[in-house]
């Protein structure tokens, strides 16, 4: 009779204590799975108040699972229903360069061409510039000073604003639409003074 070797023996010991392990690890994340899809469900049923965004969770973290990145957070992104700001998918401080520096542009040489939202977005700051040129005081000229880039260009503006829009009340640039660029389809525009 042969003898099993305790190597031998020992292996298959270790390949059964990984199968267990394997079963344990996979009864596991099962639960874990099907607590949260309950949780979730639950927070959607009729009777339930409505849903408000905040994390639901009854499963107890398991020193086995992932740790998660952020315990009691969830994100959830809303629409952005009559949210007039123009992103311009940009962070504040380029979004404020930028339109700054159009308004400069359009003011500078009359009418420029641009992205149709960005020319609609640039609308209302020309047209704030212009307001202040007509008012033509010393607060109005420092904050247009402010905003645009070039003192030239506003001492110019202040001069020339008063008579040459002294008869409109408002609608001081024009947007008209062109062809799409040609790399990407955008929606192109030409942002011209009245």
């Amino acid at each position: 009779r042969h003898r099993p070797s305790t190597s031998s023996f020992q292996q298959s010991n270790n390949s059964s204590d990984k199968q267990r392990s394997n079963t344990i690890d996979i009864m596991k994340v099962t639960a874990i799975l099907c607590s949260v899809l309950v949780a979730g469900a639950s927070a959607f049923s009729p009777g339930a108040t409505s849903f408000t965004g905040t994390h639901i969770s009854t499963v107890s973290q398991s020193p086995i699972a992932a740790p998660r990145t952020s315990s009691r957070t969830s994100e959830l992104n809303m629409m952005r229903h009559r949210k007039r700001v123009a992103k311009l998918g940009k962070p504040a401080d380029q979004r404020k360069a930028l339109l700054r520096a159009l308004t400069t542009e359009i003011i500078r040489h009359g009418r420029i061409k641009t992205t149709l939202v960005r020319a609609k977005a640039v609308r209302k700051h020309v047209d704030h510039m212009i307001q202040l040129g007509k008012r033509g005081d010393l607060h109005a000229r420092r904050q247009a000073l402010a905003w645009v880039y070039d003192k030239d260009l506003v001492h110019s503006l202040f001069e020339a604003a008063p008579e040459r829009y002294s008869d409109r009340e408002g609608g001081y640039t024009r947007v008209l639409r062109t062809m799409p660029r040609q790399g990407d389809n955008a929606k192109m525009a030409v942002i011209e003074l009245v």
